[in-house]
């Protein structure tokens, strides 16, 4: 296997996958679309007790439908799956869509960040934005950063918003030994504290003066006092999406997203809570190719390895 970067950069996702943002910076929110190239499969994993999410059970391995459009990524909290219309009726005026006798519909499953507390709450993305990111998509690697859904992200809300470091989208990928890359879009707004390789803490509590800050697991150890600092209401997820031309059929596809989730534990401590959200979606776009064991097994390592990248990247990408 080879490493995802290299002296001009990041490796791209597979052709024919564009990614595009809307960023709206002063109310420190937005959306991010994955459009998959026509004739993708997906799955997905949803983890957490706090998920917000439209069109998950559709890529399911018992749905009837046979590929997917695009993946909307949204800020806005259950408002911002409104982005989601946007993004059909742009794939639509394209012709792109799953086949049905009066014509395409897109399916484009998404999933939500809560960011309400982060700027203005009554910033949201809405159609228009989701409209707004498909007309800026393009292939190759992604911004990363403080835009799109990661606008107004943060990690390690232990000790409230105001102490959390703020994070946003990150991007990592990878290309196996078989030949098919996996790539990895995050989003990341979680409650726990993003975690290097070394699992010193990239993204957490920041510090108010008075000596190291707190790591998330140890307030919620037994520092009560801390902890009755957390607020509940301000839910918290991480979101990834996988991309890959990897030969996947659409339970393959599910069982890698669910693989994918394990590189979302390697960062984030503590991870799948009940205040997190957290859901992997994979996409695949190497269905004709012929498939086999041991690819589909590579490509379950190779997510997890991404997954993890790509939400470090969120923290260091937004330094």
């Amino acid at each position: 296997m080879s490493g995802g970067a290299d002296s001009t950069g990041p490796l791209p996702p597979p052709a024919g996958f564009r990614i595009g943002h809307w960023s709206d910076r002063e109310g420190r929110t937005g959306c991010t679309v994955v459009i998959a190239p026509p004739g993708s499969l997906a799955g997905v994993d949803v983890r957490g007790g706090a998920p917000g999410t439209r069109e998950t059970d559709v890529i399911s391995p018992f749905a009837g439908t046979d590929s997917v459009t695009a993946v909307m990524l949204a800020g806005g909290s259950a408002y911002g799956l409104a982005a989601a219309d946007g993004a059909m009726r742009w794939l639509e005026r394209q012709g792109l869509g799953h086949e049905t006798p009066a014509g395409r519909v897109p399916i484009v499953p998404t999933a939500i960040v809560y960011d309400l507390a982060e700027g203005d709450p009554g910033a949201r993305p809405d159609a228009a934005a989701g409209e707004a990111a498909c007309e800026a998509a393009r292939e190759g690697v992604p911004e990363r950063g403080r835009v799109g859904a990661g606008t107004g992200t943060a990690a390690g809300k232990g000790m409230g918003r105001e102490r959390a470091t703020p994070t946003g989208v990150g991007y990592a990928a990878r290309r196996g030994s078989f030949g098919f890359v996996m790539a990895a879009l995050a989003v990341a707004n979680p409650f726990g504290d993003l975690l290097a390789e070394d699992g010193t803490v990239l993204a957490g509590v920041r510090a108010d003066g008075e000596g190291e800050p707190p790591r998330t697991r140890e307030l919620l150890a037994g520092l009560e006092r801390e902890v009755e600092t957390v607020h509940s209401e301000e839910r918290n997820t991480t979101l990834v999406c996988l991309m890959t031309d990897a030969p996947l059929d659409k339970a393959e596809c599910a069982r890698v997203a669910r693989a994918g989730s394990a590189g979302v534990a390697r960062a984030i401590d503590p991870v799948f809570t009940d205040v997190d959200g957290d859901v992997v979606f994979c996409v695949a776009s190497g269905a004709d190719r012929p498939a086999g064991r041991f690819p589909t097994l590579q490509a379950q390592v190779l997510a997890a390895a991404v997954a993890a990248e790509a939400i470090r990247d969120a923290a260091l990408s937004s330094r």
